[in-house]
Formats: structure tokens, sequence, C-alpha cells
């Protein structure tokens, strides 16, 4: 078995690709106990869903082992899960089974393109600005579900948000728990995320902000509760299909900055030949986790951008995602701990992730005064926070963007790709 993934070829050994292994898996282990905190948040119990985030890490990281031979480790994608449960469960009241729904879509015409010529048509298509403008809206937009979940910004009837009450103790606990958070990974501690939640909960027991547990260990819940619960007829509709594109859309972006940024680290997808066998297989494998995990009732899965960890270990094939896989069964009897830890420590991580992808704004070209790119940017990153929805800050942009080309005749700018997704994003507010 061992032989498949061509270890002296890509000068690395068991034992290197072991530790790779081990290291990805402590940074992104906190996906496990947040997933569960930010889905059970849509209505859906969170002991099946650490449960079906544990199993859909496991396989979706082995799969992509084996079928790409990649590094690449693989679970449900921060962000998208955060508008699965704040944007179309609670914002738009839609049935977490109907989110589940437009998930399975997404995945579904992921899963097609992967095969085809399409996918590279429209990730062409589109400018890079406007991509890396997606990635910090969705950054603001994650970052001020954490603040507001944590208590840190509250409803205000005179201006709409406010500061909230600084002297609580449950949102001093999530200062302390962003500050470390913030505090580890500034100095590339490994694991920084679950060693600041697991510091913060610690010190929220002893403080009395939640109960400890009894025991650290269990046996996984049942993921019956949510096990193909998922309703794709009620997901088949006109109004939604702007919102299946959206999560079609975000998880390719995601899925293929992630790919660029870990596969320049380790030497990967960096063929001069436009079709790369390892980058087209891991998209694929990325697209078929996204269907499996709506099946057992999570929301997007996607490459993890912790995998380039790994790769910094020394991880360059396969076995390092396999030996990823293996080590997220452990999560999967670790149920106790996980329901007993205070929100608060789990809050500040959605800020932090935020804050790692608002960055993207800074690789943006403003100097150009192009206000076609600067509008079209700052209508997306503004308006997914304060519309509480990835969909309108995505379709915002595009209209302004392609509306300003039009105006000014830059028809060089514009293609066919970009005025589909224009169109597209036309329906979000003619079907609101």
């Amino acid at each position: 078995m061992i032989k498949r993934f061509n270890l002296k070829e890509h000068n690395t050994t068991v034992k290197t690709e072991f530790l790779a292994g081990l290291t990805t898996f402590l940074t992104m282990m906190y996906i496990v106990p947040v997933n569960g905190f930010i889905l059970s948040d849509a209505g859906l119990p969170m002991g099946a869903v650490v449960t079906a985030t544990a199993l859909i890490t496991i396989l979706a990281t082995i799969f992509n082992g084996f079928w790409s031979n990649t590094p690449i480790a693989m679970s449900v994608g921060m962000g998208l899960n955060a508008y699965f449960s704040y944007g179309l469960v609670l914002g738009m009241q839609l049935p977490w089974q109907t989110a589940l729904g437009i998930v399975f879509l997404s995945g579904l015409i992921f899963v097609i393109l992967s095969f085809t010529k399409f996918r590279i048509w429209i990730m062409t298509s589109i400018p890079m600005d406007l991509r890396r403008a997606v990635s910090a809206g969705i950054g603001a937009f994650i970052a001020f579900i954490g603040l507001k979940q944590m208590g840190i910004i509250v409803e205000n009837k005179a201006t709409l948000v406010a500061l909230g009450d600084l002297s609580n103790p449950n949102i001093l606990l999530g200062i302390l728990g962003l500050f470390l958070a913030l505090a580890f990974y500034n100095f590339k501690v490994k694991g920084a995320f679950i060693i600041a939640i697991l510091i913060t909960s610690l010190v929220g027991w002893s403080f009395g902000i939640g109960d400890a547990p009894t025991s650290l260990i269990g046996f996984p819940e049942s993921i019956a509760p949510i096990y193909m619960q998922l309703d794709i007829m009620s997901a088949l509709t006109l109004a939604l299909l702007p919102v299946i594109i959206t999560f079609l859309i975000t998880d390719m972006f995601d899925t293929l900055g992630t790919l660029t940024g870990v596969g320049t680290r380790a030497n990967l997808f960096q063929s001069e030949k436009k079709e790369d066998k390892a980058l087209e297989k891991t998209l694929e494998a990325d697209a078929i986790a996204t269907v499996a995990g709506s099946l057992v009732g999570v929301s997007t899965t996607t490459s993890f951008v912790e995998s380039a960890s790994g790769v910094e270990e020394g991880g360059r094939t396969g076995l390092t995602a396999v030996f990823t896989g293996m080590f997220f069964i452990l999560t999967l009897f670790l149920l106790p701990l996980f329901k007993s830890i205070p929100p608060n420590a789990i809050y500040p991580v959605l800020v932090v992730v935020g804050i790692l992808m608002f960055t993207e704004l800074g690789n943006i070209n403003f100097k150009t005064n192009d206000l076609s790119i600067t509008s079209s940017v700052f209508l997306i990153v503004i308006m997914m926070p304060l519309t509480y929805s990835i969909t309108n800050g995505f379709a915002a942009g595009f209209i302004v963007y392609t509306s300003l080309k039009l105006l000014k005749g830059e028809f060089k700018d514009l293609n066919l790709g970009l005025i589909t997704i224009t169109l597209i994003s036309l329906l979000v507010f003619i079907l609101h």
C-alpha cells in the first residue's frame, strides 16, 4: 500500500509523513468542536454534528490521500458553515434540511464541473481582485458573527449595533480566548487554536462558567438525527439558485486558493501544463466530499489551509493526508470534552479565522484608480457582514463591476463567464 504514494520520488519517508500528518491534525483539530457549536445554533443536535464532522474529516481526508496523492486534509469549511447557520437558517429562516439540500446541489454541480473544462473557464473569467474580495468579505462576515456570539457586539435600536457589557464574565472570557488565539497563532504555535480553546475553557470552568467534564472520553453519538435528512426538493427553487451558485463558487475559490498556497510550499500544482492531474484529482475529491458531507448532515466540505503546517513539517504525499485522517478517529471519542467547552472559548476562533481571511484585502491592487474594482471590492466586503449574507455581498459586487465596465465601454475586461455570474447575481435582488 505504501508504494502507491511514491515516497522516494517525492524525497520523503513514512516517518516524515507520519509527523506531518500529526502536525496537520493538531492545527485543524479545532474544527470538530467549533463546527459542532456553529451548526447546533441552526438547530442541529450538537452531538450528532460533532460525530458527523469527525467522520467526514476522516473519510474525505483519507480518500483524498489515496485519490490524489497530495498532503491536503479536508473538513467542514469555516465561513460557509457560518453562512449555513446564521445566513440561511437563522437569517433567511430556511429549515436546516433545506440548507443541507443547497449544500448537496452545490456539491453535485462542483463534482460535474470537476470533470469538465467549465471549472477552469469560470475561475479564469473572474478577476483576481474580485476573488480576493470575496475571501476578505467572508472573513469580515464570520468575524462579525464571532464578535456578536461572544457578546462584544450587541443589538441597539438607535444605532443597530453597539459595544456589549465588557464587565460581563462571559465576555471577558471571550476576550481572553481571542487574545490567546491571536498570540499563539502569531508565535506559530502548533495547534494554536485548540490550545487557546482548552486554556480558555480551563479558566472558564475555574470561575464557574460552564461545567467541567466529568469524563474526557465517551462513545460518539449517533448521526441518525441528521443523516440523510437533507431536503433537495425544497432547495430546487429559482429563489435559491443564487444561494446554490454562491456556495459553489465560494467553495471553488476557497479550494483553489488553499491549493495554490499549500502547493507553492510543497512544490505541488506548479506544472506549466493546463492539465495538472494532482490538482484535478484534489478538486474532484473536494467536490465529492461536499456531496458526502451533506448526506451525513454537515455543511460544505473543503480543502483546509492548515494542511500547510504538515507541508512545512515535510509532508509531500497523500500518506500525510491518510495519517491526518486516522488521527481524527480520536476526536470521535472526545464528545464529553467538546460538549462542556464554554461557547466563548469557541467563538474567538471565528474572529481569528475571519482576520486571516480578511488579509487577502492587502493583495488587491487599489493603485490603478479603477472605480470598477474599488467600488465592487468595497461592496463585497461591507455588504456581507451588514446584510448577514455572503450571497448579497457577492451579488452586489459583481453587478457594480460589470455595470461600470459597460458604462465605461471597457468591454475587453468582460467575458461570457462574468456576464453569466452577473445575471445570476441580479436574481438575488429580483427574487429577494
